[in-house]
């Protein structure tokens, strides 16, 4: 710095007013800035950055300002998930959970001491169940039915592409063994008899969704308010959500109240596009708090309920290779009405089926309307052809992962879909050095909201089961320093922010994160382990650990 910028940089530190600068020193900071990257004082004024750097900084500050010291935290910029469920996740807070049932006497023990305390008639959702967990057998409502009482149950796979409805609920939606399957969903029917078995796959699973009865205002704030506490537990600052208009509504009332704690950016469900297009330009593009990004967009399924789209069958189900969930007519329209709007595209892909056809749109899209910086996104972008994960980069479209899906499809993913396909999954290594822009998330409620989780999965890439102690394709690991940036600088990124948010330096907003460990110096089998101590929101410290 030369002495003149140097000179000019004091006196601006010295002019703030120091009954609103605080002053975090002690600490170890990775500001995410790649010329100077780790540093030990981080100074706010309001609710930005003032300055990042040494100890020299505290020369220049008056008394009255408020010092922390951070005691030798490591500090980083404020963890962005790039792809929530965030109303799904404050229900959840409070429903049944099976995530964990590892066989059928678990999952029928929890639901039936849980449905005691439930109101008489009262519906029973939430769920999360994994079938892997007791070898790959889909549960049936015969597992439930006495279990339950006199309540509907309508109970998700962890990845919500598949539920399992009991004979209740079944009857209430009108589902039996004359009923055809609608179009990108399957009603799974028993071979011997021909009556639905509970389980209902993607498309399907909205002839129950449509007959549950909605939650009140009161209810969804609820939840909202709890979403919130969480989220900020784990040093999260900003959501990019997935979700619906009365989603979005949730949000609004949320920040009118004053119960906004962290940034949300919102992709609204295509199913919403009428109602997302007559609004005002004010609403659409909000602020720094709550915006409008973009449209969500489902092409298929997934790899754990074998909806998924692949160019062949799977392996243990010879008769299926997923599911185009969504007409292709409708979502090539959708996705040149959002390029109109001059809107995000954000595109649910899994297979390498549903990706080929994504990038390929994404090109015509380019091909139509010329080159811009639109940021495409594929969401998940699990299992790519070698091919693809070239064009990534090439089209502009961002890689949108969630890393600990991989350590949990690891576990049972060949036998699904075989070796081959195996080399472009989760390709977090051959995606960065393609040049594409890698974004990380947890795609809540499917996988645990926290950073920490995930950067953990991403680096060692260590299976649930514990059988692949080296990560599972460990080829595809990549550093520390790499996954912060993908939680971090690559998702301001992803929704246009990065002038405001994703690295610590004079000038952005004071979201950041204090943990207990030098991520960077710890084995990273330990990660997951590492506490957050403090949550910093624009200034304010929204989370503090006892």
């Amino acid at each position: 710095m030369n002495k003149l910028i140097c000179s000019l940089f004091i006196s601006a530190l010295c002019a703030m007013n120091p009954d609103s600068t605080t002053i975090y020193t002690n600490a170890h900071i990775w500001t995410g800035e790649i010329d100077r990257p780790l540093q030990s004082v981080l100074i706010v004024n309001g609710n930005k950055i003032a300055a990042v750097g040494g100890e020299e900084l505290l020369s220049h500050f008056k008394n009255e300002a408020e010092i922390i010291d951070l005691n030798g935290a490591f500090v980083v910029p404020g963890f962005i998930d790039n792809h929530t469920h965030l109303m799904a996740g404050g229900f959840q807070l409070t429903q049944v959970k099976l995530r964990h049932a590892q066989d059928r006497d678990q999952f029928v023990e929890i639901l039936q001491q849980f449905s005691e305390n439930v109101p008489s008639g009262r519906w029973i959702t939430g769920g999360r169940w994994d079938h892997e967990n007791w070898g790959g057998k889909l549960p049936q409502k015969e597992w439930i039915d006495n279990a339950t009482g006199d309540h509907p149950v309508f109970v998700s796979r962890l990845d919500g592409h598949m539920g399992l409805a009991n004979s209740i609920a079944l009857k209430m939606a009108g589902i039996s063994a004359e009923i055809a399957d609608p179009d990108g969903g399957t009603i799974v029917k028993d071979d011997v008899t021909g009556e639905p078995t509970g389980i209902l796959k993607d498309e399907a699973m909205n002839l129950v969704f449509d007959i549950i009865p909605e939650s009140s205002e009161k209810e969804a704030d609820e939840a909202f308010d709890r979403a919130m506490e969480h989220i900020l537990s784990l040093g999260v600052t900003q959501v990019q959500d997935m979700c619906s208009w009365e989603n979005f509504e949730t949000y609004f009332r949320a920040q009118n109240r004053g119960a906004l704690r962290a940034r949300i950016h919102t992709f609204i469900y295509d199913s919403d596009w009428e109602l997302l297009k007559s609004q005002d330009e004010a609403v659409i593009e909000g602020d720094d708090w709550l915006s409008i990004a973009g449209v969500k967009l489902f092409v298929d399924g997934s790899l754990g309920s074998s909806t998924a789209w692949f160019y062949d069958p799977y392996l243990d189900e010879p008769t299926t290779s997923g599911l185009m969930v969504t007409d292709t007519a409708y979502a090539r329209r959708m996705i040149f009405n959002v390029e109109e709007a001059g809107l995000q595209m954000a595109i649910h892909a899994i297979g390498d089926r549903a990706n080929d056809w994504t990038l390929d749109a994404y090109a015509d899209v380019v091909k139509k309307y010329g080159s811009r910086d639109r940021r495409f996104r594929i969401e998940h972008a699990q299992h790519l052809t070698q091919k693809a994960i070239s064009r990534f980069e090439q089209i502009g479209v961002i890689a949108s992962m969630q890393p600990p899906h991989l350590i949990d499809d690891g576990r049972w993913a060949e036998k699904r879909i075989g070796s081959e396909l195996l080399e472009g999954t989760y390709a977090f290594r051959s995606l960065i050095d393609s040049g594409t822009k890698l974004t990380f998330g947890s795609d809540w409620t499917v996988a645990p909201i926290a950073p920490l989780y995930g950067i953990y999965a991403a680096v060692t890439r260590q299976t649930l089961d514990d059988k692949h102690p080296n990560g599972w394709l460990p080829e595809q690991k990549i550093t520390v320093e790499e996954a912060l940036r993908c939680y971090t600088v690559n998702n301001a990124e992803g929704v246009f922010r990065e002038d405001k948010l994703g690295t610590l330096e004079a000038g952005k907003y004071a979201d950041f994160v204090a943990l207990s460990d030098n991520l960077l110096e710890i084995d990273p089998v330990k990660i997951k382990d590492v506490t957050v101590l403090r949550t910093v929101v624009d200034g304010i410290e929204q989370y503090r650990s006892e």
